[in-house]
C-alpha cells in the first residue's frame, strides 16, 4: 500500500507516516516495490513488507523429541531439523542437541539476514513470575525448574522467549491456521502428554501462575491408573501416546487376529492400522475419543470457545477420532451455542508447535520494535523469559 493509503486507513498525518516510513526503509523490513495507480494526483510509491527481511527460530522440546525450525517474518518454514531424545530425563543433552539443531537450521537458510530471536516450547507450565522459564519441577523434576539456555542465547545474539507448548500451538492455529479469524478458540495437544492453549479476545491465556489448560491432569476415571501428577485417573492416563499403546498391548493379548499383531506397537503402526479398519486399532482410538470428548464438553461448558483444534499424535486419526468426540460433546453438552463450536483436527502438522514458539517472537517483535535490527545487524543479546 502507499503512504497516502496508510495515512487514510490509520488517521495519521501525512508527516507521521513519511516519517515513520523513513525510519522503516534502512532496516530492510519494508520496501517500495513500484508505482502505484492515480487517483488524480502524482502516481503513488507503493510499500511492502518484507517477508524474508530478517528470520526467527522456533523449537519445540517435546517429552521424547526436539524440532527445530527457521521461519521468515510470514511464518514460512525455511529449515526444519527433529531428532528424538528424551527430553524429560536429560537437561544437559537436550540443551546440547537444541543448540545442534538451532546451527543446522540457521546453517541451512539463514545466509546473511539477521536472527530476530529464538522461541522455546517446552512441555511444561511455564510461571511468567519465576525466571528462566519457571518449569513446573512436578512435569520435569530433572530440570530444577530452570531452562539454562542462556549460553545459546549469547552465542546466537538473540534473545530466547519460552511458553508451554500447547499455548504456542493455540497460537500458531490463530496467526496462520484455521483459526485466523477466529478470535476465541482452543488448541488441545495430544501426544506423550495432553495440554490445552486458549486463545481470547485475540491473545494467549495463561492464568494468574501459567498453568491454564492443564487438561490432562482432569480426573475423568478417579479411581483409574495413577498418573505422573500423583493424581488419579487423569486424562493423560487415558488418551496419551503411551496411554494408546499399553492399551493396544492389553487388547492384542486377547485378539491375535488384528493387523497389529507381531508388529512394533508405535503410533504410526495404530495409526495405519486403524484407518485400514482394523478392529483392535479402532477399539482403541473410539475409547480415547470418547474419554477426550468428556474433557472436551467441560471445556466448551466453561470456556464456550468457536473453535477447537485437535494437534499432536492423535490428530492424524481425523474423522476416526473426531467422530465420537462430536457424539460424546453432544450428549454432555446442552446448551446449542456450546455445541456449535467447530472440533476440527490441526491443518499445520507436525511443525505447528515449532512454528508457534517462532511465532511469539514474531509477536513480540512487532510490538517492541527495536527487537527488529537493521539489515546484517544483529539483535539484542540480552534473553527474555
Amino acid at each position: 500500500m502507499s503512504r497516502a493509503e496508510i495515512v487514510r486507513e490509520e488517521g495519521l498525518s501525512r508527516s507521521t507516516v513519511s516519517e515513520v516510513v523513513a525510519e522503516l526503509l534502512p532496516t530492510g523490513l519494508i520496501a517500495e516495490v513500484g508505482i502505484g495507480e492515480s487517483s488524480g494526483g502524482r502516481r503513488p510509491i507503493i510499500l511492502e513488507f518484507q517477508d524474508d527481511a530478517a528470520v526467527i527460530l522456533g523449537v519445540e522440546m517435546g517429552a521424547a523429541h526436539i524440532s527445530a525450525a527457521l521461519t521468515n517474518l510470514r511464518g514460512r518454514v525455511l529449515a526444519w531439523h527433529t531428532h528424538a531424545h528424551p527430553v524429560r530425563t536429560d537437561p544437559p543433552g537436550t540443551r546440547r542437541l537444541v543448540g545442534e539443531l538451532c546451527d543446522a537450521c540457521l546453517a541451512d537458510a539463514a545466509g546473511e539476514r539477521p536472527l530476530v530471536g529464538i522461541g522455546i516450547a517446552v512441555p511444561s507450565p511455564v510461571d511468567p513470575t519465576q525466571p528462566d522459564g519457571g518449569l513446573s519441577q512436578v512435569v520435569l523434576p530433572a530440570w530444577r525448574g530452570r531452562l539454562d539456555l542462556d549460553p545459546l542465547s549469547r552465542r546466537l545474539g538473540a534473545p530466547i522467549m519460552v511458553d508451554n507448548d500447547a499455548n504456542l500451538g493455540a497460537l500458531c492455529e490463530h496467526w496462520w491456521g484455521s483459526g485466523r479469524d477466529v478470535d476465541n478458540l482452543a488448541y488441545i495437544k495430544v501426544a506423550t502428554g495432553v495440554g490445552c492453549g486458549f486463545i481470547i479476545h485475540g491473545d494467549i491465556y495463561r492464568g494468574a501462575t501459567g498453568v491454564a489448560g492443564e487438561i490432562g491432569h482432569l480426573a475423568i476415571a478417579p479411581q483409574g491408573k495413577q498418573c505422573m501428577c500423583g493424581l488419579r485417573g487423569c486424562l493423560a492416563t487415558l488418551v496419551s501416546t503411551p496411554a494408546l499403546i499399553e492399551r493396544a498391548g492389553d487388547l492384542l493379548a486377547i485378539n491375535s487376529e488384528s493387523a497389529l499383531a507381531g508388529q512394533e506397537l508405535t503410533m504410526g503402526a495404530l495409526e495405519k492400522a486403524a484407518l485400514g479398519g482394523d478392529p483392535v486399532s479402532r477399539q482403541v482410538v473410539t475409547e480415547a475419543a470418547e474419554y477426550l470428548g468428556i474433557a472436551v464438553a467441560g471445556l466448551l461448558n466453561l470456556m464456550n470457545p468457536a473453535m477447537v483444534v485437535l494437534g499432536g499424535e492423535l490428530a492424524g486419526f481425523g474423522e476416526l477420532v473426531l467422530g465420537p468426540i462430536r457424539e460424546t460433546v453432544r450428549r454432555r453438552t446442552l446448551v446449542s451455542q456450546v455445541m456449535a463450536a467447530e472440533l476440527i483436527t490441526s491443518a499445520l502438522g507436525t511443525q505447528s508447535i515449532a512454528v508457534g514458539a517462532a511465532t511469539m517472537v514474531l509477536k513480540e517483535a512487532l510490538a517492541e520494535c527495536h527487537m527488529m535490527v537493521p539489515r546484517g545487524g544483529t539483535a539484542a543479546s540480552e534473553p527474555s523469559a
